[in-house]
């Protein structure tokens, strides 16, 4: 099957994706298309498996504790209030999760909805020259916390 993700995952594979934060032991950490909210990243796993279930004990360890660690390095770096994780594969039939840090100045009438309340239409596109060094300060962030192992 190849789904959005199955392509995304191809294209981080041939160093082709500018929204590429770092690769991790599970996969890929990538700044997400559309910004809906500051630091909203995704994390894919490599290879690609069509949901969590799917993954042996270990490797499901490996993806959840990447995508926490991913979550710390956005909390720190962001300033978040908190961080939002999301899996679900409905509409992509493929393993990914979604990191979503949280703030103070959101407005009030969204600050404790989903973030599928917020109009994605309108949310900035990632732009490597609005972005990259977010992408660099989150990378740095994930460096120094696998070098802490």
């Amino acid at each position: 099957m190849s789904t959005a993700i199955h392509r995304r995952v191809a294209t981080l594979q041939k160093g082709e994706d500018p929204t590429l934060i770092m690769r991790m032991s599970s996969g890929w950490a990538v700044l997400g298309k559309r910004q809906i909210l500051r630091g909203y990243s995704l994390l894919l796993p490599d290879p690609v498996v069509p949901h969590l279930n799917a993954l042996t004990r270990r490797d499901r360890t490996h993806f959840l504790t990447d995508m926490t660690v991913l979550g710390d390095a956005l909390f720190e770096v962001t300033g978040a209030t908190r961080i939002n994780y999301a899996v679900f594969g409905n509409l992509e039939p493929a393993l990914h999760a979604h990191v979503f840090p949280r703030f103070a100045d959101e407005p009030a009438e969204l600050r404790t909805s989903q973030p599928w309340a917020y109009d994605w239409t309108s949310a900035p596109e990632f732009d490597a020259g609005l972005h990259g060094e977010l992408i660099e300060r989150v990378r740095k962030v994930l460096i120094i916390q696998a070098a802490r192992k």
